[in-house]
């Protein structure tokens, strides 16, 4: 048994140049959802060296953190094995996954100056904005026009991974539907749908908003239309856990295919948050980095100089299958979806644990679900989002899991795509997938002044080659919400 004192909450504790809004102030915690100053960690520093809080209150939370006694087993049962067998994404680097992480691989940054709308009056003006996409041969050109871009970016990644896997209208026109399920989840949902439809009733009045505002705002619209473009009728919903959420859907989705109540499931995440709305509310939480001068340079996991995220957009969606009916089919076998876990940090609205506790735990039961043992990791796929206090938190949680941390790699690809909220995670684990297929771990940009705390290999601006024997990526959100998965080579 863990006795772990609460720590003080730093996760949006920027540096604070601009003023105005919130009265200048960085540091808010919430009564139900309205926001108070907390004057006592105002008055005071806000950490002891030792992590405890500066005020006398504490909060004591007792946790079993799990150890692993006998040598794990990793499932055997075709059946419940769980393998990858198609890809499909839209991002700031272009709709084909190899691009997007030959892109990576070179270290390139997506991030640049944001030209989708005015922000010249914005104390943020960049963000990871995907440009000149295009949904032709996806979608038909009048629902392309009424579409927000969330549920375009589903679409486009959500076909594209149906075709990555051979899984193309006529061959799904042959195959039992009911058994093919589509699990793709959004952090904001259609934000720019719901702030069109707001925006028309202030206006003009509630007889102008238009009839798709409701169904395309809605997180489980991206689900629901690739079914209804493919016809597959099971399980379909969506899941929405902040910039948790595609690590979620993957979790909840091998876990269809486990049960039996599906043999393949189209899972992953989807978002479309660049647009004022999401650039305000973020700069409202004190969450971005103000990096103007230097966007390119914003994003960067680790480093001292890092003062908050790079928001971005996109989708990363897999395909899963039972290995038995991949094998039945004769599908190409991309990896092995080995295992995952959720947890909560249950500590703060925005701030991650100092302590790591929430994520070790998360960390953990995601091996003992996978059936491996910590030393048998030797790549971790980072939430890494450039945040002061949580980029160290995951660090720290890594710490308590993995002892000997020297056969370790660990990358942030939030460095140069951004960090894409809801889609962050499908992203993600295409370039953990990638990483395990080509034998070749991404860098992390900016790596200029790393923290002393960092003593694991980034992978600091070039690419490192790397045979990765078992990965895991992890995924936190807005609510302590924590995840992780865990991608292997398949052998059979």
């Amino acid at each position: 048994m863990t006795s772990i004192t609460g720590t003080c909450s730093t996760g949006l504790l920027f540096k604070s140049k601009e003023s105005g809004s919130n009265n200048g102030l960085s540091l808010l915690h919430y009564n139900g959802l309205r926001a108070v100053v907390d004057t006592t960690k105002l008055a005071s520093p806000a950490c002891k060296s030792s992590g405890s809080l500066a005020s006398s209150e504490t909060r004591t939370i007792k946790a079993v953190v799990s150890q692993t006694v006998s040598a794990p087993k990793r499932e055997t049962d075709p059946k419940k094995r769980i393998v990858i067998t198609g890809q499909g994404l839209v991002s700031v680097f272009g709709n084909d996954v190899d691009t997007f992480y030959n892109k990576l691989l070179e270290g390139q940054s997506g991030i640049s100056l944001i030209d989708r709308f005015d922000a010249s009056s914005f104390s943020v003006r960049f963000a990871g904005q995907i440009r000149d996409f295009s949904s032709k041969g996806y979608i038909d050109g009048k629902n392309d026009r009424r579409l927000d871009d969330c549920w375009r970016y589903c679409l486009v990644a959500g076909r594209r991974a149906l075709d990555d896997a051979t899984l193309g209208t006529q061959v799904l026109e042959t195959m039992d539907r009911t058994r093919i399920g589509v699990l793709i989840g959004s952090g904001m949902g259609g934000l720019t749908s719901f702030s069109n439809g707001v925006e028309a009733l202030i206006q003009k009045g509630y007889k102008k908003i238009t009839p798709f505002f409701i169904p395309y705002s809605i997180t489980n619209m991206g689900s629901a239309l690739l079914a209804i473009d493919t016809g597959l009728m099971g399980p379909n919903y969506s899941i929405s856990t902040a910039c948790a959420t595609a690590n979620y859907c993957f979790y909840a989705a091998a876990n269809h295919i486990r049960r039996g109540e599906a043999d393949i499931m189209v899972a992953g995440g989807t978002e479309a948050a660049v647009m004022a709305t999401g650039v305000g509310g973020f700069i409202a939480c004190r969450a971005l980095s103000q990096r103007n001068d230097e966007p390119h340079r914003a994003s960067r996991p680790w480093d001292k100089d890092r003062d908050g995220f790079v928001i971005g957009e996109g989708a990363g969606v897999l395909i899963m299958e039972s290995l038995e009916h991949a094998e039945k089919r004769g599908a190409n076998i991309i990896a092995e979806y080995l295992g995952g876990s959720i947890t909560c940090d249950a500590h703060h609205m925005t701030d991650p644990r100092s302590d790591g506790l929430g994520v070790s735990s998360c960390i953990s039961k995601a091996l003992d679900d996978a059936g491996v043992s910590p030393d048998e990791v030797n790549y971790i796929n980072c939430h890494a989002t450039s945040t002061l206090a949580g980029d160290l938190a995951e660090v720290n949680a890594i710490k308590k899991v993995f002892k000997n941390t020297s056969e370790i790699k660990m990358n942030g690809t939030k460095s140069m795509i951004g960090h894409g909220l809801g889609a962050a995670g499908g992203l993600e684990a295409i370039a953990t997938i990638k990483a395990i297929n080509t034998g070749w771990l991404h860098p992390t940009i900016n790596q200029d002044n790393l923290e002393d705390q960092v003593t694991i290999d980034t992978v600091p601006n070039v690419k490192k080659q790397h045979e990765v024997n078992v990965a895991i990526s992890n995924s936190f959100g807005f609510g302590g919400h924590n995840s992780v998965v865990v991608f292997a080579p398949f052998k059979r």
